[in-house]
């Protein structure tokens, strides 16, 4: 198990893709932190989905950690990919053989490579959590919100309690990604199918039936990084999201196990 965690954690480390996606994360952590405080006065509102988060909500104790938690949605779908690429171009390359071969367990591969892939996210979400609050407790003193609140034995509790729910929604994202990389063995294919269905498929079928966002799995999982919404609560959020990710990570498992290792 070790020995696959260090060889999937050293085609992580290349520098296309850990320097591509963590300056990803730094820009878009940076650009929704900023945007929180440069838009507070405009009418369409400064938050995700036209909302408004006022000068009184940012000066509370869980204000520092409001533009980290509206990024988490981002940083799942960086995740998604990551996890989804990674998994799919072992059927595309070819490259499972010869990974059966060293390690006959294709359970201990798999395992092995989740476990990669986390530790790829937590340094991500690490990394946007520094950027997002740092940019915040600039950005703060110049529009008039106090920041006084923020470092307290309250708003260190509400970084800690963000920083959890960021990482269980962008885990989950994770392996929504890499389920669809093993049903569907294509890296692009996985990819622009998860997009795609956030992005697109989601947000129309919202549109049309405002009940259903209480059961698209997108929508659950971005609502765990905020820590529940005024339509879906936190924990109706975290069951269905998490009954999602586990029969999905089920299905792909058995598939995984019992399917020919060719593309």
């Amino acid at each position: 198990m070790f020995n696959v965690i260090r060889s999937e954690l050293r085609k992580l480390r290349r520098p296309t893709l850990f320097l591509g996606t963590m300056g990803a994360v730094v820009f878009f952590s940076g650009l929704f932190s900023a945007l929180l405080y440069l838009l507070i006065d405009s009418p369409q509102g400064n938050a995700d989905r036209g909302r408004v988060i006022s000068r009184e909500v940012l000066a509370l104790s869980s204000g520092g950690v409001q533009g980290f938690a509206n990024v988490g949605g981002f940083l799942g779908i960086i995740a998604l990919c990551v996890f989804a690429a990674q998994t799919a171009q072992e059927y595309t390359y070819g490259t499972l053989r010869n990974l059966l071969v060293r390690q006959p367990s294709r359970m201990k591969i798999l395992f092995g490579k989740l476990i990669s892939m986390i530790i790829f996210a937590l340094a991500m979400i690490t990394i946007s959590a520094i950027v997002s609050i740092g940019i915040s407790a600039i950005l703060a003193p110049t529009i008039d919100v106090s920041t006084e609140l923020w470092f307290s034995s309250a708003g260190i509790e509400f970084i800690y309690t963000t920083f959890v729910n960021v990482v269980i929604s962008v885990v989950g994202y994770g392996i929504i990604g890499m389920v669809l990389g093993l049903l569907l063995r294509s890296p692009i294919s996985a990819i622009s199918f998860g997009v795609l269905w956030l992005l697109i498929v989601e947000t129309l079928l919202i549109a049309v039936k405002n009940s259903l966002q209480s059961w698209m799995p997108g929508y659950q999982l971005s609502t765990i990084a905020s820590g529940g919404s005024a339509d879906v609560t936190y924990t109706h959020a975290l069951a269905t999201g998490g009954a999602y990710v586990v029969v999905g990570a089920v299905v792909a498992s058995i598939l995984f196990v019992r399917r020919d290792v060719a593309n």
